[in-house]
């Protein structure tokens, strides 16, 4: 009997524990990029056949709210998820808002504790941590997560050292629940060798944040896709200490040759310059100065620079100065060479998934039926 599935019927192929879990057609997540993930966004993945994550923790506390009923009132449900962090503000009300509406997953980093953990499994919202590291999947596992999103040190924004291609095999070598591969994903090929490698799917943030669906302005977008060396899309620890993935651009070539006073002048500058966003008084900046001449100017710089960091991505990513603010970015963006919708990019990449999947089918019927003629020879 063949086993290669009936060419009507590849969405088989795509059937994993993240469909099924989710409820979406494709094995595709679209992660919750800061003020990248709004309603809209997630909308069109979602009609897409994919999951969306909104950026909860970059949405004001006031509109986070309306952009789930957008999104509920678009799609028909709740069938999406929203991502927020521990030490946010207003985490305790994004708890409340996931289990209000009943979404059907929240993502996290710096992840909630057991008990309320316990509340998400209570309510039926599954729990779905990112990690970048082998020792914190596990540990997110015995906190009760559901399903666990590896991102590999391709990946944008803060990421860790490990390629997907060592992350993956082994994190699903270490746990029992479905695993989410993240980092370095934008094409079907991707998908195909994700799932034959015993993922459950993939994640996306870069690939979803260039596409026509994107709340980026024109010029920041310019700027991806523009992007074509994968060594301009590197880490850097100038800004907060740790490691940051993001697009080379001015500001980051100035902050990364400054000395650790310079860099503290840069990163006082900077907060002054938006002092109503980042509360920077003179006086503050004085005092922040003095200690740096006392303690550690390097330290001190990169404590200012983290405080400033939602300036800086709303510069580039909302008000549209890529020079001026920082661009995080996975290495996938070069090979990313024009904006599609999240349909045509969710269907591309299901697509070729597909076939690949249907080859590799193939090539086990011609296997077998070769192994069988043998069989059939030796007994004649």
């Amino acid at each position: 009997m063949s086993h290669t599935p009936d060419t009507h019927d590849f969405s088989a192929l795509l059937r994993t524990p993240l469909t099924e879990r989710l409820g979406c057609r494709y094995p595709v997540i679209q992660t919750a990029m800061g003020w990248v993930a709004d309603a809209n966004l997630v909308i069109a993945t979602t009609k897409a056949g994919g999951f969306g994550f909104l950026a909860g923790a970059t949405i004001d506390a006031d509109k986070i709210e309306g952009e789930i009923k957008k999104v509920i009132a678009a799609t028909g449900g709740s069938n999406f998820g929203l991502n927020f962090h521990m030490f946010q503000e207003n985490a305790a009300q994004c708890v409340d808002l996931a289990i209000q509406y009943k979404l059907r997953a929240v993502s996290y980093g710096r992840g909630p504790d057991k008990k309320t953990i316990a509340r998400f499994k209570e309510a039926g919202v599954l729990c779905i941590p990112t990690v970048g590291a082998l020792k914190h999947a596990i540990k997110a596992v015995e906190l009760g997560a559901d399903m666990i999103t590896i991102q590999g040190g391709e990946g944008g924004g803060h990421t860790g050292g490990v390629p997907t291609t060592i992350l993956l095999p082994q994190v699903l070598a270490a746990v029992k629940v479905p695993v989410i591969a993240a980092g370095g994903y934008s094409t079907g090929r991707g998908l195909a060798a994700a799932l034959a490698a015993g993922a459950a799917g993939i994640a996306m943030g870069t690939r979803f944040l260039m596409t026509t669906d994107s709340p980026t302005p024109p010029a920041t977008l310019e700027r991806y896709v523009k992007v074509d060396d994968p060594q301009k899309v590197r880490v850097t620890l100038a800004v907060d200490g740790m490691r940051h993935r993001m697009i080379e651009n001015p500001f980051i070539n100035k902050l990364e040759s400054a000395s650790p006073l310079g860099r503290l002048l840069i990163a006082l500058r900077s907060a002054w310059q938006w002092k109503q966003q980042t509360g920077m008084s003179f006086g503050h900046m004085l005092g922040v100065f003095r200690q740096a001449l006392k303690e550690d100017p390097g330290a001190v710089s990169q404590t200012v620079m983290s405080a400033n960091q939602p300036v800086l991505l709303q510069r580039s990513m909302v008000e549209g100065y890529p020079d001026e603010g920082i661009l995080p970015s996975g290495q996938v963006a070069a090979a990313i060479g024009k904006l599609e919708s999240c349909e045509d990019v969710i269907h591309g990449i299901a697509a070729e998934a597909e076939a690949c999947l249907a080859a590799l089918y193939a090539r086990l019927d011609d296997a077998r039926g070769t192994e069988a003629c043998k069989q059939t020879a030796a007994v004649a």
